[in-house]
């Protein structure tokens, strides 16, 4: 998505730690309640919450990870009003999931307030009896919590109909754009391509007619293993309309992503993306660059005329990509637009799931009903507001109705906000009220001049898209395979994509088998079981 400073992105989870974690879940739920976490005080009396929080080792000058502008808030806030302690534990952002597997394992030292991005993680510690039932607490105790997210979202958080997590709410539902560059269509005359069949005849043209004068470097679609690359192309050739039956069984989650390995048309995507490698219109080297950073820089640098994004990623001036391209290449310009079009004429793209995180609560601790009033005091009043904006006038302005990050705000307010998007844990983004409101507090975040191109790009990736699938109860196959098939997937992606155009067939069943062979096959069965048990039609 929309990536700012704070967004977190789920990590996946290696073979032996999936193993770990079992053994882990497995002790967990044998364990009691133990003393630090049932009765645990202050020195003044106050009941101890243990909360965790990422540390991605950037905390400011003068703050640590657990003293700092916003811990001091929620202290004088929530804490001090409610005789309630909340002490944060630190968890390196790197491999907090190898790390949350050991605090859960251990019982005794896991934190009262845990979370998680994969959900795969989430299912497979509920299923082993590891988190608390949060439904009737969050009907007493969390009214406000329950306004904020919505049936929707919390449906995320639910297995059989139990709430067994708190899913943070992401502001922003859509993922992708694509991005053209302008000079060159109109240094050769060339319209704005609006079809998939169009894009080809402009990626051609730029090959063949080297507008930009890049020469043997001409890169006419940018390229990554990163699924804001090849997603839109992909999924724009899956054959609509899908059944209830299709959608839920042939779609294969892995991590937090549905990917559309088995469904009809996907093959036929992947076979436009070996015509296009072959006839070397895409980045050569795209099964190397999993990060996007070679393709960033070959943005920068003038080499790619088109590629396709996280919505709005290049104008944030964290990344910088069109800023530097305007500084590196006179007079060029980057157009936001919606090339690729499905059987039914629609520009088809995935977008996200309603939820963000995966907050829990364990089985081991007895602090619950604080954990649960903690995330309500978040969702009241204008608590989460001030956690994600500051102070009016001195980190930001209000204009229409939408908060404006003051462009020239000291180095002190900047630094009160650096980790507002790991303590603000119910919102996924910025969350300022309706829908429009959201995305026009998204697009704020970029400098005024990139805020036009923003809009668009928003409005582009809230077009036709493709909500995920969610069932109410777990694929258990999913979590046990998930890590690995996500690789099996990439190198389908890449090595059919490279195969000689004679060979692609070949390669790609043989591809295909050995993804099935490694737990395609077993998701499948599994997903078709649960859809036909559910009686969904």
């Amino acid at each position: 998505m929309k990536k700012d400073p704070n967004r977190k992105m789920g990590k996946r989870v290696t073979s032996s730690m999936l193993a770990m974690v079992l053994a882990g879940i497995t002790i967990l739920a044998g364990c009691s309640s133990n003393e630090s976490s049932s009765g645990a005080t202050s020195e003044d009396g106050s009941s101890i919450l243990k909360v965790e929080v990422f540390d991605r080792g950037n905390s400011p000058s003068g703050y640590t990870i657990s003293n700092n502008y916003m811990t001091k808030l929620v202290d004088e806030r929530f804490g001090t009003p409610n005789k309630i302690d909340v002490q944060y534990v630190p968890v390196p952002r790197s491999d907090e999931l190898q790390k949350l597997n050991v605090l859960m394992a251990s019982g005794g030292d896991v934190p009262d307030i845990v979370f998680t991005y994969d959900q795969g993680t989430f299912n497979r510690y509920a299923e082993q009896g590891g988190l608390t039932d949060l439904t009737d607490l969050l009907n007493q105790y969390g009214p406000n919590l329950k306004k904020f997210l919505g049936e929707d979202t919390l449906a995320y958080g639910q297995i059989e109909g139990k709430q067994f997590a708190i899913p943070g709410k992401r502001s922003v539902l859509g993922k992708y754009a694509s991005y053209i560059r302008q000079d060159w269509l109109d240094q050769l005359k060339l319209p704005m391509p609006q079809t998939t069949d169009e894009l080809y005849t402009t990626l051609k043209a730029f090959q063949e007619k080297d507008p930009g004068k890049v020469g043997s470097g001409l890169i006419p679609f940018g390229m990554t293993i990163a699924p804001a690359q090849y997603d839109p192309l992909l999924w724009s050739f899956v054959q609509q309309p899908l059944s209830d039956e299709q959608k839920y069984t042939l779609t294969q989650k892995l991590g937090s992503s549905d990917y559309p390995t088995l469904l009809p048309g996907f093959k036929d995507g992947l076979q436009f993306m070996n015509k296009l490698y072959n006839e070397k219109l895409i980045s050569t080297d795209f099964g190397l660059d999993e990060d996007k950073k070679q393709l960033w820089q070959d943005v920068q640098n003038g080499k790619v005329g088109f590629y396709t994004e996280d919505a709005g990623e290049l104008y944030f001036t964290y990344n910088g990509t069109y800023k530097n391209l305007q500084t590196n290449v006179k007079g060029a310009t980057l157009t936001p637009t919606d090339v690729f079009t499905n059987n039914e004429g629609k520009h088809a793209k995935p977008e996200y799931a309603s939820n963000g995180l995966y907050i829990m609560i364990p089985k081991s601790s007895a602090k619950a009903v604080e954990a649960i009033k903690y995330l309500d005091w978040m969702a009241s009043d204008k608590n989460l507001f001030d956690m994600q904006n500051g102070v009016e006038g001195e980190n930001y302005t209000m204009k229409d109705g939408v908060p404006v990050t003051k462009e020239d705000a000291t180095e002190e307010a900047t630094n009160r906000l650096y980790n507002y998007g790991d303590m603000a844990i119910i919102a996924n983004g910025k969350i300022v009220g309706t829908e429009e409101q959201n995305n026009n507090a998204y697009i704020m975040q970029t400098p005024e001049e990139y805020q036009a191109a923003m809009r668009k790009s928003v409005e582009i990736s809230n077009t036709d898209t493709i909500p995920p699938v969610n069932f109410s109860v777990p694929i258990k196959a999913e979590a046990k395979y998930g890590s690995g098939l996500q690789d099996k997937y990439n190198q389908l992606i890449v090595k059919a994509t490279m195969a000689p155009t004679a060979q692609f067939d070949t390669v790609y069943e043989s591809l295909l088998k050995d993804y099935m062979s490694s737990g395609g096959q077993a998701i499948l069965d599994e997903r078709t079981k649960v859809f036909q048990e559910q009686g969904a039609k």
